[in-house]
């Protein structure tokens, strides 16, 4: 049903002209039964009240000639005559809403939500999105795509444009309604209209966090045509919107939060492939991977590539390669990245510190350690309590137990670690 409405009114990227003031026929816009008033005319009454009376008294005045309210039909006609002040027909529909003055359905939904949407007043749109998703009464078939197709009837007479449906997908997104979401790109791309592109990823991450890194694959093949890609010759046709440098990042993140480090590198294969050059983000994770695997030389080559190709490396990349050499107990190259962090204005996190501190410990060095460790509370970070912990039994093996009470005592102050939880060593 939504394909064929989505057939005649979506199909070109341009919207119709809207119909003249006063007189819309549209289906979408039927009026009828309208509830008793003392004006013959609501709809060019109210529009003429809300434009050119002033703030105080306008809201006041609609109320007072129009007690019993207005059909949704209505509250859509004359919000359309608002549509060139998207904040004035936001305060009509509030108002609205507050003094019951209509009972919005999701027909006058879809045409606030359209005059949002082509102001880009992008948050209200996704706030009236999901209260209208919420709306009681609606069966046999999913609120989110009622809406869908109301959007649809009502995109023309609104003179809107795509973008309202990347909006709708976020929200059902937010709403963790995933199926929806999925089928609603389904519908649009079945007719030649692609999503943007950060709606495919966003997609694309929030299935891969609740249903795994293989399934938000699946749905990045779907939503840039990948699975349609099956020559060569045949990619540059598939991809409508192209998948860019955040969307393989989604990825790679993914397969290496699930241990898959190489799923990972063919994600990162494709990439390159596909002519989205890697950014400073993407090495960051891909080291990761390497250091997570101990193969840290690996690392170390990805972090030259990053020097050759004339890339920025970032916190996450410096605190991910000093990480990796503070496991493999390389504590002076760590030192000697610490030092490059600096002269390139870098500024180092409590996760920096915490890499030096645990890499001091490792090698038995507790002089250096508590060095950094002071380091980092005269910069005002406080320590993980696993990071306490290695400092505390390192000071005690090297029989400095007043310094380990010294520090015992300073973090519970903080409340930096639950009580018990470093009481023995």
């Amino acid at each position: 049903m939504a394909n064929q409405i989505l057939k005649h009114h979506v199909h070109s990227a341009t919207p119709k002209p809207l119909l003249p003031l006063f007189s819309f026929s549209s289906s979408a816009f039927s009026t009828t039964s309208s509830p008793p008033s003392d004006q013959s005319d609501p709809i060019s009454a109210v529009t003429s009240i809300l434009t050119h009376h002033r703030s105080k008294s306008r809201w006041s005045t609609v109320l007072t000639l129009f007690p019993s309210g207005f059909t949704p039909s209505q509250f859509s006609q004359i919000t359309l005559q608002l549509k060139n002040n998207p904040h004035l027909a936001l305060c009509f529909f509030l108002f609205t809403k507050q003094k019951s003055l209509c009972h919005h359905d999701l027909s006058s939904y879809s045409t606030i939500i359209h005059i949002l949407s082509r102001a880009r007043l992008k948050t209200r749109a996704r706030e009236l999105i999901r209260l209208a998703i919420r709306t009681p009464g609606i069966e046999k078939e999913p609120t989110h795509l009622k809406l869908f197709e109301s959007l649809v009837k009502t995109y023309n007479d609104c003179g809107s444009a795509p973008f309202v449906f990347d909006l709708l997908v976020k929200s059902c997104l937010q709403m963790k309604k995933l199926d929806g979401s999925i089928e609603i790109v389904r519908m649009l791309m079945s007719r030649g209209i692609s999503p943007l592109v950060s709606t495919c990823n966003a997609l694309i991450s929030e299935f891969s966090k609740c249903h795994g890194a293989n399934k938000g694959y699946e749905v990045y093949k779907e939503a840039f045509g990948v699975r349609n890609a099956e020559s060569e010759c045949n990619k540059k046709r598939a991809f409508k919107v192209r998948p860019n440098v955040h969307t393989f990042n989604a990825l790679i993140l993914c397969f290496y939060h699930e241990g898959l480090s190489d799923k990972a590198r063919e994600v990162w294969c494709e990439m390159e492939s596909l002519g989205s050059a890697p950014n400073s983000y993407s090495y960051s994770v891909l080291m990761a991977a390497f250091c997570e695997e101990g193969k840290v030389r690996e690392a170390e080559d990805l972090w030259a590539e990053i020097k050759v190709k004339g890339l920025e490396p970032d916190i996450v990349a410096y605190n991910t390669m000093i990480n990796g050499l503070c496991k493999r107990g390389e504590i002076t190259r760590a030192e000697e990245l610490f030092r490059e962090m600096g002269l390139n204005g870098i500024k180092a996190t409590c996760v920096t510190y915490e890499n030096l501190i645990d890499g001091y410990c490792k090698i038995a060095d507790i002089d250096s350690a508590m060095l950094i460790y002071r380091d980092m509370c005269r910069k005002d970070f406080r320590p993980q309590s696993l990071t306490v912990e290695l400092l505390i039994s390192g000071l005690c093996d090297k029989g400095m137990v007043l310094k380990a009470f010294e520090i015992m005592k300073a973090v519970r102050e903080f409340g930096f670690f639950r009580r018990g939880q470093v009481m023995s060593f």
